[in-house]
């Protein structure tokens, strides 16, 4: 835990729209009858199966089976599915449908976090965080969290500010830390954005008016450089 915030170290589970606490389904599956869905899962067709988890995952259409969502989602896996492969990781995490297994959860989650997915990177730096499943190594954290926040993920954003703000695997750089939490405030809603905001204004208290200018100046390029 940050010492900054209460309330970091959550896991995220992505949806399409971004990072919700939802696992991830690749289409509008909703269109699609379980029947048909499940004949093209039968074929092979990766993203039908990772659909067709997600509604045993669920009970969407079907009794709620969580085996029956992890052998779904370990054949699109094993086809290098990332959403899949991220889906996986977390039933590992969470031992639902398979033993609890932190390990497991770590490798499934480098696989998808190795193809570019923002939300497998950021549950990948927790574990590093945190030590779970990993030793713990602030480094690779931060490594993890920069690649998270460089697609725009709130979350990733708001972790690597605080390991700025600490001093966390990286040298303690408040203008780096405000510039990263004046981001996350400006793509955040609710409590993450109040979180945000607390975090920002404790972050410029201690900093002086060129630093603050410095980072709401690097906020603003990297804003232009990276547009939603």
């Amino acid at each position: 835990m940050k010492p900054l915030v209460a309330a970091v170290a959550v896991l995220v589970v992505t949806s399409c729209g971004g990072a919700e606490r939802d696992l991830a389904e690749t289409s509008s599956p909703a269109l699609e009858t379980t029947d048909t869905l499940r004949a093209r899962a039968e074929q092979g067709d990766a993203e039908a199966q990772v659909n067709l988890g997600f509604r045993y995952a669920t009970g969407e259409g079907v009794p709620q089976d969580a085996a029956d969502a992890v052998r779904w989602f370990r054949l699109a896996a094993d086809q290098g599915h990332a959403e899949a492969q991220f889906n996986l990781a977390l039933m590992y995490y969470n031992g639902e449908g398979v033993p609890q297994d932190d390990a497991e959860a770590v490798r499934w989650w480098r696989l998808a976090a190795d193809q570019g997915q923002a939300e497998a990177q950021y549950n990948l730096a927790l574990m590093y965080d945190n030590g779970e499943g990993v030793p713990q190594d602030d480094v690779e954290a931060v490594r993890l969290y920069r690649l998270a926040a460089d697609q725009g993920l709130a979350q990733a954003q708001f972790n690597l500010a605080l390991m700025y703000y600490n001093g966390e695997g990286v040298p303690q750089d408040d203008v780096q830390a405000l510039m990263w939490f004046n981001l996350t405030a400006s793509r955040s809603t609710g409590e993450d954005r109040e979180s945000a905001v607390s975090a920002r204004d404790r972050a410029r208290a201690r900093m002086t008016a060129e630093q603050v200018a410095e980072a709401q100046r690097l906020a603003r390029e990297w804003a232009e450089a990276h547009p939603r």
